[in-house]
């Protein structure tokens, strides 16, 4: 698998985990599907035996028969009262099971602001497979630009509702939750004591506050701290080193909003009088705080 060179870094090229095509109509584009994310930034541990540091191995137990189960005896089953289950063969489950017809059928185009975030489920790649298919791949990424495709994909015994828009040379796709699996914010009962109305002066001072931390977003800018420390923890207990964590102090409760607001407007007023090589960007500022927090080592 050829590199990708990025600044001083060396990227592994992406690997493709789907082909199919993508259908606009008639119109059927041989295409790649690439990950989006990148599920190795998480750090992942194990369940060990505290006692002498083996790794647990979980097994499957019937407390009824009060013996370990093989695999080949375990079933599918759901709980429709408490304590009682119908189970599911692989018979039922190839009744409703799509085939996979490997296309990603576009059935349905819209504003692309239409898609409410709070949808959207993964995030993936595609690319033309094939010196072929990169005209018609380019040919229909600007024709779709300001729009999103909705439709659906048969993968894998499941029916995924998914979005596709342009994004740069390529085009995204995101796999979508359903409508019945998104949940109503009226669930929320602690939001019924929340004011309809407020205070006219307050809201002036909160967008005052509020603009003092507006710029140009780049979310680059923003680092995965707790994964970063976590990281400096572990290389220095493999180093035999203890980290010594820092007292961290609870935020005072609010209780006269005018004044917090007055307070906020103050400080920042403060930081703007600062001499220029002193004055920092927010996201800056947030890095030099979290720099300064940040655990301190000691030798064991």
């Amino acid at each position: 698998m050829r590199n990708a060179t990025k600044g001083e870094q060396t990227v592994m090229a992406a690997r493709a985990t789907w082909k199919g095509f993508l259908k606009i109509s008639l119109v059927n584009i041989p295409i790649k599907v690439f990950p989006a994310t990148e599920s190795s930034a998480t750090i992942s541990f194990n369940q060990l035996h505290g006692e002498c540091q083996t790794r647990i191995q979980q097994k499957r137990w019937c407390p009824h028969c009060n013996r370990e189960v093989p695999n080949s005896e375990i079933v599918k089953g759901y709980e429709f009262e408490k304590g009682r289950y119908v189970v599911m063969s692989e018979e039922d489950f190839d009744k409703v099971r799509p085939e996979s017809t490997r296309v990603i059928d576009l059935v349905q185009f819209a504003d692309e602001r239409s898609i409410d975030p709070m949808y959207v489920d993964r995030t993936y790649y595609l690319a033309p497979d094939g010196g072929m298919a990169a005209d018609a791949f380019a040919v229909m990424r600007e024709g779709m630009e300001g729009k999103v495709g909705i439709g659906k994909l048969a993968l894998y015994g499941r029916e995924y509702l998914v979005a596709v828009r342009p994004h740069d040379r390529g085009i995204v796709m995101y796999t979508l939750h359903h409508a019945a699996e998104i949940r109503g914010i009226d669930a929320v009962e602690e939001l019924a004591s929340v004011p309809v109305k407020v205070k006219p002066e307050e809201i002036k001072l909160a967008r005052q506050v509020i603009s003092t931390f507006e710029g140009p977003l780049n979310l680059a800018d923003y680092k995965d701290e707790y994964r970063e420390g976590l990281q400096k923890i572990i290389e220095a207990k493999i180093a035999g080193e203890e980290v010594v964590a820092p007292s961290i102090e609870t935020p005072p409760r609010v209780v006269n909003l005018m004044e917090a607001l007055k307070k906020s407007l103050d400080s920042v007023s403060t930081q703007k009088k600062k001499p220029a090589k002193a004055a920092a960007k927010p996201v800056a500022a947030a890095k030099a705080v979290a720099a300064a927090a940040a655990p301190k080592r000691k030798r064991a």
